[in-house]
């Protein structure tokens, strides 16, 4: 690819990450170009472009967006969309999720030591903070469910492994002292996704996943 084609593709790239208000996936993305393209490296390049600028080029998962630079987000926080407060059910469910997933809803009551209302789960799908991760392949198939790439993006995380340790947790208010809360996994113990591309293949066995639209 000559310098000139590679700077056109670039521009293309960028203009796309601008008129989308959600993180794009790396498949998508490629979907712009007619050619065959490093989409890596052009994904680098315009990441490094935009490094000290008010707007930055960052990861979540395997989707990129541009976002305010950290710096700069307190300034314009008053144009920030709010986000709905979540109750303490909501939050902790959520922190299981995302701690263990996937995870199905009887292992998050087990964790939490308390059943879990429909509309808890309700809530952060709404949200679209998580989802179905398909079925585990044991008696009644029970649906797992794990986190998105828009609970990422809300958190400012670039992967799942991002996330603050379980004394962070607490510190924060995040978590409570009650006994179950001791369940939860640190960072270097997660479960991951069973579509993660570090998730060894005999673990996927355990999960069926759901079909593709």
């Amino acid at each position: 690819m000559s310098d000139e084609q590679f700077t056109e593709n670039l521009r293309l790239l960028e203009a796309v990450l601008f008129a989308t208000k959600e993180p794009l996936g790396e498949r998508k993305l490629s979907n712009y170009f007619e050619d065959e393209i490093d989409l890596k490296a052009m994904l680098k390049t315009l990441q490094e472009e935009y490094t000290n600028k008010g707007v930055n080029l960052v990861r979540r998962g395997n989707a990129w967006a541009f976002r305010t630079a950290p710096d700069l987000a307190e300034k314009l926080s008053e144009y920030r969309e709010n986000v709905k407060t979540l109750s303490r059910a909501a939050i902790e469910t959520l922190a299981i999720i995302a701690y263990h997933q996937p995870v199905t809803r009887a292992e998050i009551e087990e964790i939490r030591g308390v059943s879990l209302s429909k509309g808890t789960l309700d809530v952060l799908f709404e949200a679209d903070w998580i989802k179905p991760r398909g079925r585990r392949r044991t008696p009644g198939r029970p649906m797992t469910w794990g986190t998105t790439i828009d609970f990422l993006d809300q958190f400012g995380l670039e992967r799942v492994e991002d996330l603050p340790g379980i004394e962070e947790l607490k510190s924060a208010g995040l978590l409570d002292a009650r006994p179950a809360i001791n369940a939860y996994t640190v960072r270097g113990e997660m479960e991951l996704p069973f579509d993660h591309p570090d998730q060894p293949e005999d673990d996927t066995e355990l999960i069926e996943p759901l079909a593709e639209e």
